[in-house]
């Protein structure tokens, strides 16, 4: 397979640029994957297509402000964005930085709130390794100073109000530098109906990283190499799923970023290995999957990695032509877009 053939045309008045008022005011594309049927309803109504048995699984990493500006002692500016941090004592990180020349090994970091780094080296050819001098403060300097990581095709800058709609209501365990933006259409109402309907809800944690959202960057789909991003399946999770499954339930997967957990831990009955693992698989048409039934997702970027998993899940063809009827109808894309339920 080519890139190109992922590649799609979409208005640039499509890109929602501001959330919805109200999370599950967004609108919500149905397609079935098996006669390629597209149906038209509202997130808020979303209960309706989940059968008493199903099992909703979530990925509950919580987004940290991970986009930060700073000085060296020269003077120049510098815009530091966290990646992940590394596994070292104190606050080290991995990093990309932004400035007019790259940084010499050593070199300092000023922000503001009294917090200093200083540049260790290269990690890869993306990024840094840079160490906070003030590792007892980090957080909650962090939490004060550093902004909302919104993706680059928002052409605003982040606000106060994206610190709550850039975050799942069920976020609990920090480390992601991008929300798994399914996850965002959901109010804690909306969650409560769907356990009173007989679904469960299981979660997992994996911290979306630039595995998730680098670009390919090479023509022949056989020569990308995903980055690997932690993950982590509870056993009570695992137990669930595979209960689900003896019982004849879906395993409904909350956003790509849970499909690409469940898919790497599954083992070939449709069973899922609990416990923590780095993520490298990249699923593009072709792959049988072994756990997910149904996927909720929003729309993706052309040539991504996302646009290609999901192309595997409901047939490229298929897909393609849901996508081409979403621009049709009108419907809002990317992060702060509406989203599809694919069963």
């Amino acid at each position: 397979m080519q890139l190109a053939d992922f590649d799609y045309e979409l208005p640039t008045e499509l890109i929602a640029q501001e959330a919805t008022e109200k999370r599950d005011a967004s609108r919500l594309m149905t397609l079935n994957r098996v006669s390629g049927e597209v149906g038209d309803t509202s997130f808020g109504l979303i209960t309706r297509l989940f059968r008493q048995g199903d099992l909703l699984v979530l990925n509950d990493t919580r987004v940290i402000p991970a986009r930060l500006f700073g000085c060296k002692e020269s003077g120049g500016k510098v815009e530091v964005f966290l990646v992940r941090r590394l596994e070292f004592p104190g606050e080290i990180w991995e990093a990309m930085l932004r400035c007019s020349k790259p940084p010499r090994p050593g070199v300092r970091i000023f922000f503001s709130g009294g917090m200093t780094a200083s540049v260790a080296g290269r990690v890869n050819d993306e990024c840094w390794q840079i160490d906070f001098d003030r590792p007892d403060l980090f957080r909650e300097w962090l939490d004060c100073h550093g902004m909302v990581p919104l993706p680059p095709y928002i052409r605003r800058q982040a606000d106060q109000k994206d610190r709550d709609r850039y975050q799942t209501v069920f976020a609990a365990a920090s480390g992601a530098v991008a929300a798994p933006t399914a996850g965002l259409h959901f109010t804690e109402e909306l969650l409560a109906e769907v356990g009173r309907g007989g679904v469960a809800i299981a979660p997992l944690t994996l911290h979306v990283g630039l595995g998730t959202f680098l670009p390919v960057r090479c023509d022949d789909l056989s020569q990308h190499r995903m980055h690997r991003e932690r993950y982590i399946i509870p056993q009570a999770t695992a137990e669930k799923i595979f209960a689900t499954r003896r019982n004849g339930g879906r395993v409904i997967a909350l956003g790509t970023t849970t499909a690409r957990a469940l898919e790497h831990a599954a083992c070939d009955d449709g069973t899922v290995m609990a416990g923590e693992r780095d993520a490298d698989i990249f699923i593009t048409p072709g792959y049988r999957f072994r756990v997910v039934d149904a996927l909720i997702t929003n729309f993706h970027l052309p040539k991504s990695t996302l646009l290609m998993l999901v192309s595997a899940f409901a047939g490229k063809e298929r897909l393609f032509q849901a996508y081409a009827e979403a621009v049709k109808r009108g419907y809002r894309f990317y992060s702060y877009g509406d989203a599809m339920f694919i069963y």
